[in-house]
């Protein structure tokens, strides 16, 4: 199986915030996981990372920030060349989905943690 190696974009450290049952339902799926956040800690054994890194590899970006905190994100994240962005709900962003597009980056706006669900991940 292809593995879809993720970064959570916006991790939180709360386990009542989606970005934190991301980590965990990604992790529980085996599939590698990279965090970037506000705070620095350990989410499901994934460490949140509050520079951003250089990461190799990653397949798709799930952002958990709201579209006004991404503008100054949009060069780092496109930098990655991800396959795909997932824009969960309150991510929705048209400026950013033309980036993207010009880049040749796929993006979805869908909820990461119904695409687990529902295996369409």
């Amino acid at each position: 199986m292809f593995k879809k190696n993720t970064l959570v974009f916006g991790a939180s450290l709360n386990p009542e915030r989606y970005s934190n049952m991301a980590i965990h339902r990604l992790s529980t799926n085996a599939i590698e996981v990279k965090a970037f956040g506000l705070k620095n800690g350990t989410v499901s054994g994934v460490a949140i990372d509050t520079n951003l890194e250089i990461y190799q590899n990653i397949h798709t970006v799930t952002l958990y920030m709201n579209p006004k905190r991404q503008e100054a994100c949009y060069d780092y994240i496109i930098g990655l060349n991800p396959a795909r962005v997932i824009f969960n709900p309150g991510t929705e962003n048209p400026e950013f989905y033309k980036l993207l597009k010009q880049a040749s980056i796929n993006y979805e706006v869908a909820c990461t943690l119904v695409l687990l669900s529902t295996n369409q991940y």
